[in-house]
Order: C-alpha cells, then structure tokens, then sequence
C-alpha cells in the first residue's frame, strides 16, 4: 500500500517504530484468553481505545508529509466523535507543526472522562467543540465541510476520521498480528473469527480487507447495541434509519455508518452507478433494502448481533465475576455476540475497544466498587479544561474554524517574530562583544 516513492521504507519503519512506541504495552496489542476464547486488547495506547493504533500513526504520516512541504506544509484536520476518535486524534496531532486539529462531539453524549481527554490538552493547535445534536449531526458537519471545496481549499482540509483510508489500513495490522498468535497457540486452527463492536463500520471493514487480502477469517461478527441498523441490514436486509437511542456504549451510538457505503460498493459488485443509486435513495427515504441473492451474500460475508443494555452489563458482571477481567460496554457488546452466535472458542478473537474506565459510570452499574483507575485517566479531574460550543449548523463551525486557525497562525507568527528580533539583538551583542575585546587588545599592544 505505501511504495517506496510515497514514504522511503527507511522512514515508513520509522513511523511505524515512533507510533508503536505510544502504547504502554510492549506487544502493543496484547491478546489474552479468557472463557476459552481469546480477547485482542486495543486499548494500551495514550488513550486507552483502539483508535489509537491507527490515529497515532496518522498523525506521524501527516507530520512527514508536511515537513516534505505537502499541501504547503499547512493541514486543517476536522473530525467528528462519538467519544474516542476525538481525544485519539488529539493525542496524535497535539503539538504537530503546521496542523490545526478541530474536534466536533455531540454535547452530553460522551462520557466525561472522554470529553476531558479532549478537553484538557493544553496545546494551541487543538481546538474542542460541543455541537447541539448528535454524533451524525457532528459527522454531517464534517462531510459538508469537504463537500464545499471553495472551504476545503482555503483552510487545506484534512480527514482524521475513518474516511481516511489511512485509519482503515493502520487497522489491517492487527487483524494479522493476532491471527498468527492464536494460529501460533491453537496448532488446530485453520481460520480465526472475529468479533468487532460496530458502530461506524471502519473497524470491522479492515477485518473484511484483511480477509480479501488472503488472510484465512472464518466469521466477520458485526456485534450493535440498540443502535442496530447494521444488525437489521444483515439479518433482514433492511438499512433503514431510525431515531438514535443513547445507551451506555455510546462509541457505538450511531445511525448511519460512514464506512458501511465502502462495503456496499462491493456488495454491489463494485459497481459505482448501483451504489450511487442506493445511496441516493437512502438519503431521500432513509431506507435501503436488499433481498434475494444480495442479502445471501451479505450474510456470507458477515454475521451479526445484538446486544442490549441489560446484556451487555450482565456479560460485564459475569466476566468480572468469573474471570476477574473487566470489560468496557462496547467490548462487552463484541462479547456477548459470540456467546449468542456459540463462537465463544479458541478459534474466536473478541476485539476489545477501550479500557473499561473509560466507561466507569457505565461499568459500576454491573460492579461496584470497581477497580482502580490507571494514574493516566484518575488525574484528568485535576486539569483545567478548554472548550467551545457551536449549534449543529456548518456555516458556523465553519467560521470558527478560520477565526481559530488564523488566531493561532498569527500568534505564531508574533511569536516566531520574537524569536527573530532576540536572536538578532543576541547576534548584534555578541558582535558588539567581539569587537569591543578586539580593540581592547589592540590597545594593549
């Protein structure tokens, strides 16, 4: 994917080195056994979800792309969150040179420890926004933005969010990473299924790469909450949108997955014109359905599952119980699937979304007292925390993205200028020095 005229290999292992050297975890993605079936931890990087692995190497990416003067060596990035995508960015792009980094999150939709991963780095070049509505009226905001090319060009737009196909590829890797170390442990396991709490689709869709790129998948399980859209297109055909219900995995809280339009190219057998027309008439009636040989297919290519609330804790509390492992209610979701589907087996990898801290509130409804929160979280409540709120409407966020980014951009500059005048002022004294001792010793003479 990444040739050698794109990023030198030399460099590209350097990325690779720099981004894998984030996570607290010397496999970086360690994989357990639990129940007899293995668990994929994602969530040992800087923020303790899977968005890490991708978007800590994304923002490695841009940051040499912009030092080889790329796109003028300035970046925009705007994205959209239901909670970990945000402050996953924000780690990657904090401190970036050249990168502006605008996080939209649907206000009082994430969970407080989310909002203050975001909200408390202090870095210029990040800039937080609580939008009025919900996650897909921040990720319409967002695709409105890169619709308006007059906008897009003067700001020098970039994706952090799963549209970037850098996200999906980054999440190719550890689809094959824990393939070899289950087919490594289980000498009788042929192929490995998957588990993947699934709302926006893209990380499920690396697993459906990886398996068309020849690595041996049994079953791809999309596993949903009550936000279950993806569960009713592969169980009944039926993509029809419906109001969004916050529940207590609210990663997953989304209606309309922006990854899924890349699956249903294939699915239309790579036609652009069939797809076109789909989505055509799913932005107008909020409805797509299949039926017949299409949903066949569907169904061969992924399984699914539906987990509720009092599920999702139940699996919780019993893993706790049993196991003494705690899991994060979206890992619970991608649990609890396999034991509907009785895929719960050596030859089965649950993904693990995020640390279950991340979800305390959440996770004390089915254990409490819970365990103790690792340092790197428990001390978000003692930082001070910066913000913004905008209404659900584009042209505004718009506007505060220009005021933001030019705000910025001249303070850097005023800053740079300052740095000019005193090195100059250093230069001029060190001269005026030398000079000075040069006559005194021609006087000696």
């Amino acid at each position: 994917f990444v040739k050698d005229d794109e990023v030198p290999r030399d460099v590209l292992a350097g990325i690779v080195k720099k981004s894998c050297g984030a996570f607290r975890s010397e496999d970086v993605t360690p994989l357990i056994k639990v129940e007899g079936h293995y668990i994929l931890e994602l969530f040992h990087g800087p923020t303790f979800a899977f968005k890490d692995v991708a978007l800590q190497m994304l923002g490695n990416f841009f940051e040499y792309f912009l030092s080889t003067g790329s796109n003028d060596g300035r970046l925009a990035v705007l994205g959209a969150t239901s909670g970990d995508t945000g402050s996953a960015a924000i780690y990657g792009l904090r401190g970036k040179k050249g990168v502006d980094c605008i996080i939209l999150y649907p206000n009082g939709r994430v969970s407080e420890i989310q909002e203050r991963q975001m909200t408390t780095v202090p870095d210029d070049n990040i800039h937080c926004v609580s939008v009025e509505g919900t996650f897909d009226d921040c990720q319409d905001i967002v695709k409105a933005s890169f619709a308006n090319q007059e906008f897009r060009d003067r700001v020098k737009l970039g994706a952090v969010n799963s549209i970037n196909w850098c996200r999906v590829l980054a999440q190719t890797t550890y689809y094959f990473w824990s393939y070899f170390r289950v087919t490594d442990a289980e000498k009788d396991v042929k192929e490995v299924n998957f588990s993947v709490p699934t709302g926006n689709f893209g990380d499920i869709l690396a697993g459906y790469y990886s398996k068309r790129m020849g690595l041996p998948v049994g079953d791809l399980i999309v596993a949903t909450n009550e936000n279950d859209i993806l569960h009713r297109f592969f169980t009944q055909g039926e993509y029809h949108r419906e109001d969004i219900q916050a529940t207590i995995s609210p990663s997953m809280d989304i209606c309309v997955s922006s990854n899924f339009e890349r699956y249903l190219f294939h699915l239309a057998g790579d036609d652009s014109t069939t797809l076109a027309n789909w989505m055509s008439a799913f932005e107008s009636t909020g409805k797509l359905t299949i039926s017949g040989k299409m949903l066949d297919k569907a169904r061969a290519d992924f399984k699914s599952a539906r987990a509720d609330t009092d599920a999702t804790l139940k699996i919780i509390k019993r893993y706790n119980s049993d196991h003494e492992y705690m899991l994060c209610p979206h890992s619970a979701v991608g649990v609890d699937a396999v034991h509907q589907l009785n895929t719960a087996n050596s030859a089965t990898v649950c993904l693990a979304t995020a640390h279950f801290a991340k979800f305390g509130d959440a996770c004390s409804m089915a254990v409490d007292p819970l365990p103790t929160l690792p340092k790197q979280l428990s001390k978000l409540w003692k930082m001070q925390i910066r913000s913004s709120n905008c209404p659900n409407d584009a042209a505004v966020v718009q506007a505060f993205m220009e005021k933001r980014i030019e705000e910025r951009i001249a303070k850097h500059a005023a800053r740079d200028e300052k740095k000019k005048v005193l090195k100059n002022v250093v230069l001029v004294s060190a001269a005026v020095g030398a000079l000075a001792m040069a006559v005194s010793a021609l006087r000696r003479r």
